[in-house]
C-alpha cells in the first residue's frame, strides 16, 4: 500500500518532488474457506435453510482444534453424530426418488460449498460409508485442509 503526500505547485514556485512514503501492511493468510460469523450460528442458519427443503443434519465434522464450537454444537444439535473431521462441514441426509437416499456435505463456511451424492435402497451401508469417506476428502482438498 502506497500513500502519496504531495503539494501543488504554484506559477512561481518550482516544481516539487513527489514524496512517497510505504506503509507495511501485515498480511493474514487466511484459508479458502474461513467464518467471519460464529461457527455455531453459521451452522444454526445451514441447517435451518436445509431443513426448510427437506434434509435432515445427520452428522457434524469438526477438526478437533474447534473444542469450544465442538461443546457448542453439541448442545445445540444433540440428535447428530458428531464426528472429528479434516474439515468442518455437516452431513444431511432426505429421502429421494425411486426408493434412493441423498447425502449432502456442505461446509461450514460463509461460502456455500456441498458435494451430493445418492445411494440405492439396496446399497450396502459399507459402501455407502466408503463413498462418504471419499467425498470428506474431496471436501478437504478444496477446503484446502
Amino acid at each position: 500500500m502506497r500513500t502519496v503526500h504531495a503539494k501543488a505547485p504554484s506559477r512561481k514556485e518550482k516544481p516539487q518532488s513527489k514524496t512517497l512514503a510505504l506503509v507495511r501492511v501485515p498480511t493474514i493468510e487466511l484459508p479458502l474457506y474461513f467464518s467471519i460469523m460464529n461457527v455455531v450460528e453459521l451452522a444454526q442458519q445451514i441447517v435451518s435453510h436445509y431443513t426448510k427443503h427437506g434434509w435432515t443434519l445427520r452428522r457434524v465434522l469438526l477438526r478437533p482444534t474447534a473444542e469450544h464450537e465442538r461443546q457448542q454444537i453439541a448442545q445445540t444439535f444433540p440428535e447428530s453424530a458428531l464426528i472429528n473431521g479434516e474439515v468442518d462441514a455437516l452431513w444431511f441426509a432426505r429421502a429421494s426418488q425411486a426408493g434412493r437416499e441423498a447425502w449432502e456435505l456442505r461446509l461450514l463456511a460463509e461460502q456455500p460449498y456441498a458435494l451430493f451424492e445418492t445411494f440405492e435402497a439396496d446399497e450396502a451401508e459399507e459402501d455407502r460409508e466408503e463413498l462418504r469417506r471419499e467425498m470428506e476428502n474431496k471436501m478437504r482438498d478444496h477446503a484446502g485442509g
